[in-house]
């Protein structure tokens, strides 16, 4: 009996350990997946630029000096909040007035802000001369900028120090000044159509005087500063009738006025003012005519002058109510030689680095991108000269159309008034012209006082 009841335990036993090992066992759990990491963003600018972006420098502060106040600043902090938030690096912009009379007291005293933003290269120009500023070939990858900016804008930034020439600054934002104006629904009216070249240009002049109207609104009283408004079509016609390189010499003072090529340019510009019917109010007006109001009979009824050359600063001089687009728009100064293209006059903003450290590298490598001034793009006031930058950036016709003038243009030169010495840019050249306008001095006698006013 003792021996079946061993039996039966011994079935229940076998059959136990059968039954547990016949259990698969429970799957193991899959070993965790790490999350591939974020691909790096390269900056083709230069490696501080890609080096900020990846948090190397956050909490450090790049010092920046310029003229930009009230709503200017305000446009231009929002315009770098997105880099400030990427990057952690604090730009702290000091913007002033005062700024052209003092900046170059507090960079020769010794202590300069990390950046500095000029809105006149001549004024930059003259603390390369000194042996001031970091030379920017050596910080800014030299194919991206020939890849993002025209040429000339290169050309621009290049400046002689007292070992040699230096790249002194890139540019930021910039304005055009190659515009002429016009009423435009009382031009579609008339059956006019925008000129596309000099000699269309000059064939409406012809037949607007026909029609019995003056073509040309003209004016250059300024106060103190009267004349520098034909002083600015000296230059267009100047980059319309000779070389870059001509240019660049006349601003150098190594080309005279009382040369053949100011000559002309001089004469250019006065066969437009100066012809019977070309301008309202005929010669004898020009000089009395205060820049601002010179546009305005484009808007009186009926139109008493019918194109205007002007920056687009001038906008802010029309009439209140006039809307761009509807009531005025308009077109590109014509070249003048095909070999010389469609070059155009203009002013901006030059950055240049003071101290050199991998922060503030970064910060100038970014301002050569479009990024850098698209918000002020979007809120308006702005025109980016990077390539990278949209048109669909612009919010309003008149941005957008001076954008597109400046992007595709052959070429680009500072106004030559702002970058030649004061006793010259801001004196001689704009007193003489406005003689000659007056028929105060003939042209000889204009160009040769400026000429001996250069400072030897």
């Amino acid at each position: 009996m003792k021996s079946f009841w061993k039996l039966i335990a011994l079935l229940v036993l076998a059959t136990m350990v059968l039954t547990a090992c016949a259990t698969p066992a429970a799957p193991e759990e899959p070993a965790a997946t790490e999350e591939p990491a974020a691909p790096v963003m390269v900056y083709d600018a230069g490696q501080e630029l890609t080096d900020a972006f990846a948090g190397k420098y956050t909490g450090t502060v790049v010092t920046m000096q310029g003229p930009f106040t009230d709503a200017d600043a305000v446009k231009f902090d929002n315009s770098i909040k997105a880099f400030e938030d990427a990057t952690g690096i604090d730009i702290q912009y000091t913007g002033s007035k005062e700024f052209e009379a003092n900046i170059s007291i507090i960079v020769e005293g010794g202590n300069p802000p990390d950046i500095v933003d000029f809105p006149q290269p001549g004024l930059l120009k003259s603390l390369v001369a000194k042996g001031y500023g970091v030379d920017l070939s050596g910080v800014i990858n030299q194919d991206w900028l020939k890849e993002n900016y025209n040429q000339s804008w290169l050309d621009m930034s290049m400046m002689a120090g007292p070992d040699g020439e230096i790249m002194a600054g890139i540019w930021g934002r910039v304005n055009g000044k190659s515009l002429v104006w016009y009423p435009k629904k009382e031009f579609d009216a008339a059956g006019y159509k925008v000129p596309t070249s000099w000699d269309e240009m000059i064939a409406l002049s012809d037949q607007i005087v026909e029609d019995g109207d003056a073509p040309w609104c003209v004016g250059v009283e300024s106060g103190a500063a009267t004349g520098w408004a034909m002083t600015d079509w000296v230059e267009e016609l100047m980059l319309r009738t000779t070389s870059l390189e001509n240019y660049d010499k006349w601003v150098a003072g190594e080309l005279k006025f009382d040369s053949p090529e100011v000559r002309r340019a001089v004469e250019e510009v006065g066969k437009i003012w100066f012809t019977d019917g070309y301008v309202y109010g005929g010669r004898g007006a020009i000089a009395t005519t205060f820049f601002g109001d010179a546009p305005k009979p484009m808007f009186d009824t009926p139109v008493r002058c019918w194109m205007h050359k002007q920056g687009n600063f001038i906008t802010s001089f029309f009439p209140e109510g006039k809307v761009a687009g509807e009531d005025y728009d308009f077109f590109y100064f014509p070249g003048l030689e095909a070999e010389y293209g469609k070059p155009v006059l203009v002013a901006g903003d030059i950055y240049a680095m003071f101290n050199d450290r991998p922060e503030t590298r970064a910060v100038i490598q970014y301002f050569t991108m479009g990024d850098s001034v698209k918000g002020w793009v979007e809120a308006g006031g702005a025109i980016s000269p990077h390539l990278d930058s949209s048109l669909d950036w612009y919010t309003n016709v008149i941005d957008r159309g001076v954008a597109d003038i400046i992007l595709n243009a052959s070429s680009v030169r500072f106004d030559a008034s702002d970058l030649m010495p004061g006793e010259v840019g801001a004196g001689s050249f704009w007193k003489s012209m406005t003689d000659y306008i007056t028929e105060s001095i003939d042209l000889d006698t204009a160009l040769k006082q400026i000429d001996a006013s250069w400072p030897k």
